[in-house]
């Protein structure tokens, strides 16, 4: 009765830890994914690439991502590693346990994927033409966080556990996560505050309902040869704009729309923010057609209306050479 006693108190345990090492999997998963993404963020805030200016682009975005996992996943991967330690050091979790044997090693099964995946698409990227100083500094991140994740686990399952803590597993806790809250505190300094980010999302509505006027205001053009004498015109029917399309969605305040000769207008709004020379506006085409400072701005505009896209000319076609009479 004592030997089931004791078999079901191992498989309660067996149980319960596995829980611990597969929650340990995924927030290390999330933490040093997060805590490259802020370095690689970094490197392409303060290396812009030129002739690249997508595929290296800086991201606030991918930014806001790792500061949201690493504030979660942080605590949680702690958490669930003290625990762990704290059971090995009270032999409550065995040294030689299968749980904690076969899941350390699935976890540097998990680690090596993601690694070798990190890799292969740095130096894709390194070949599709990537700044060799970029190429460098992500695959130094990449090897650097592999070599402490891979150190610590392949340390972790070879050592001898005493009933004191480990001098060397408490470096590599209170090490990695000083270097966490370093990429933290760092990630802050790189990524518009969350006023800032919803003042330019303020704008780029405005910006998004500029461009639904501007298509009105082009069709009324091709229709009737002439600009509408105001916005009230464009209102119902073909150009499906409604009262919502001409007002601020935060103010409720109403465009003002400016017609002039030859096709020329200027539709003039509140902005919030700049989009001047905005590296971290991934709307091209809105910055390049409706550029504005903070403030009140008029933002001029022309009518083609032989073609439907955004304010370009069509090229008149280039007349052929007259063949020579033989």
């Amino acid at each position: 009765m004592e030997e089931n006693k004791n078999k079901s108190q191992e498989a309660n345990n067996s149980a319960k830890f596995a829980f611990f090492y597969m929650l340990s999997l995924v927030a290390l998963g999330f933490l040093a994914t997060s805590a490259g993404m802020v370095i690689f963020q970094i490197i392409n805030k303060n290396i812009p690439d030129a002739l690249q200016p997508y595929q290296g682009r800086f991201s606030p975005e991918a930014l806001k991502f790792a500061i949201a996992a690493i504030i979660i996943a942080a605590p949680i991967y702690y958490f669930t590693l003290w625990q762990i330690n704290k059971n090995l050091r009270d032999g409550v979790l065995a040294k030689e346990s299968a749980v904690r044997r076969w899941l350390t090693y699935f976890i540097l099964f998990v680690a090596s994927v993601t690694i070798i995946g990190w890799l292969i698409r740095t130096i894709y990227n390194f070949l599709d033409g990537e700044l060799t100083t970029k190429f460098i500094l992500k695959s130094a991140t990449a090897i650097f966080i592999a070599a402490v994740v891979f150190s610590y686990y392949l340390y972790d399952i070879r050592r001898v556990v005493a009933g004191a803590s480990d001098k060397l597993i408490r470096a590599y806790s209170f090490g990695s996560a000083m270097l966490v809250i370093v990429a933290l505190v760092a990630a802050f300094f790189f990524t518009p505050s969350p006023t800032e980010t919803r003042n330019q999302k303020r704008d780029q509505d405005v910006l998004n309902k500029f461009n639904q006027i501007d298509s009105a205001v082009a069709n009324f053009y091709q229709e009737k040869k002439k600009l509408p004498p105001d916005l009230k015109a464009l209102l119902g029917g073909k150009y499906y704009l409604t009262e919502k399309e001409l007002k601020d969605a935060v103010t409720g305040a109403a465009f003002e729309y400016r017609p002039a000769k030859e096709g020329n207008y200027e539709l003039c709004a509140d902005f919030l923010t700049s989009n001047l020379k905005d590296d971290t506006n991934n709307d091209d085409y809105n910055q390049g057609r409706w550029p504005h400072q903070a403030g009140r701005q008029c933002l001029k505009q022309t009518v083609y209306f032989s073609q439907q896209d955004a304010g370009l000319k069509t090229p008149l076609p280039v007349p052929l050479a007259p063949r020579p009479v033989d």
